[in-house]
């Protein structure tokens, strides 16, 4: 079937997209309407933790669509018990509360933070936040965010959000006052350019916070579920947070997300929090596949294995063309282009023949990278051949 006899603009606009529609995935591949396949390197914005349509999460459907798909959040379900159980016994957190999306997950981090404000701190509100961070696109959540321009786009801005400098301390601390909560911060920003924060600043931020009485929440959207090398990124810096966020990866897929707190934390009465679809069986027991291929014995060494593999070739990459290194933690990694030229290697990359390679650039002169967890060495060999192509034929 050829492009144009698709009618996508029964499509809302919301960005530009390539006159193509994929049709089928498979781990690593995707392929079009034409047939053409593509080696996948965003996987949905590090979205599909397995790859694409992985056997698990097949199964799980399946099996539980033949069984309950929704009953109500009014009522108690048992993949959503399981999942809770597994995600608790898991970190250092003691209740869940599952939603369809990351910025719901964060709004709901929000919410939490600020009932925690008016039973213990006098009605503190305000979160500290931090410049080129990325929460989600609800009002709060954009607000919340330190995205360059969106303090306008719908404006005005939900109030509450004193922005912070990534790594910095003191930008913190001197912006605590009375009317403080909580510091809220991405273990590594992804759409900001993939920025670690250091295990240093955590460090000192959960020391702050706790100095202070106040909460650390992390947003572990696109962090969590295995893509930082540890099940959770704040586990890299052995600290225990307050209140955690979930998304992306936990689905592998699907949309679920999950808001996770200290049992001292959760303050929500009836009334305070809900949503529909949130916690259904159908999509909680795809949650509970997924944990259960990460828990794996061996499964997340083999993640680190990958994410220095990884690491190194870019790294190889990087100095053969010139370009100005790598950054990232696990299999969320950054190629530092030095100039702007990401928009076409993602263009150039895409239309490669026969097979194309789907790259991403959050910046004009970075390339992100956030391959399934389980990509295969061969298929880093490719992209990695592939980008050294895209590469030499950008400097001609």
């Amino acid at each position: 079937m050829e492009f144009s006899q698709y009618n996508v603009n029964a499509l809302m606009y919301i960005t530009p997209r390539p006159e193509l529609i994929f049709t089928e995935g498979s781990g690593m591949w995707l392929t079009d309407h034409q047939g053409k396949r593509y080696l996948d390197y965003l996987q949905g914005w590090a979205v599909n933790c397995l790859g694409h349509s992985p056997q698990c999460i097949q199964d799980a459907l399946v099996t539980q669509s033949k069984k309950l798909l929704n009953p109500s959040p009014a009522f108690y379900n048992a993949p959503a018990i399981e999942l809770a159980s597994l995600l608790t016994a898991n970190s250092c957190f003691d209740r869940v509360f599952f939603t369809n999306s990351g910025a719901e997950a964060n709004e709901g981090a929000i919410k939490l933070a600020r009932k925690w404000g008016q039973l213990n701190k006098a009605g503190a509100f305000e979160i500290i936040t931090f410049d080129h961070a990325f929460h989600g696109r609800t009002l709060a959540t954009m607000s919340a965010s330190g995205k360059p321009g969106w303090d306008t786009i719908f404006a005005p801005q939900v109030s509450g959000f004193p922005k912070a400098d990534l790594n910095d301390i003191a930008s913190v601390e001197k912006l605590i006052s009375d009317k403080t909560v909580a510091v809220m911060l991405e273990p590594v920003q992804g759409e900001g350019g993939v920025l670690p924060a250091s295990r240093e600043f955590m460090q000192a931020l959960r020391a702050l916070t706790k100095k202070h009485n106040i909460l650390l929440i992390v947003d572990e959207v696109q962090t969590g579920m295995g893509r930082c090398g540890e099940l959770f990124a704040y586990q890299l810096s052995d600290i225990e947070p307050d209140i955690m966020t979930l998304g992306k990866g936990i689905g592998g897929g699907v949309p679920l997300a999950a808001l996770l707190c200290r049992d001292e934390i959760a303050c929500f009465v009836p009334g305070d929090q809900g949503g529909t679809y949130n916690g259904n069986p159908l999509i909680t027991a795809v949650g509970v596949a997924v944990i259960k291929e990460l828990l794996a014995p061996g499964f997340m060494s083999s993640v680190k294995e990958k994410s220095e593999y990884l690491s190194k070739a870019l790294v190889a990459l990087s100095e053969k063309h010139g370009l100005q290194g790598e950054r990232g933690e696990g299999l969320l990694r950054a190629l530092k282009l030095g100039s702007n030229i990401g928009g076409a290697l993602v263009e150039a990359g895409r239309n490669m023949e026969p097979v194309g390679v789907l790259l991403n650039s959050p910046r004009p002169d970075l390339l992100r990278f956030m391959p399934a967890l389980n990509v295969s060495i061969a298929e880093i060999d490719q992209m990695i051949s592939m980008l050294d192509e895209l590469l030499t034929q950008a400097k001609k």
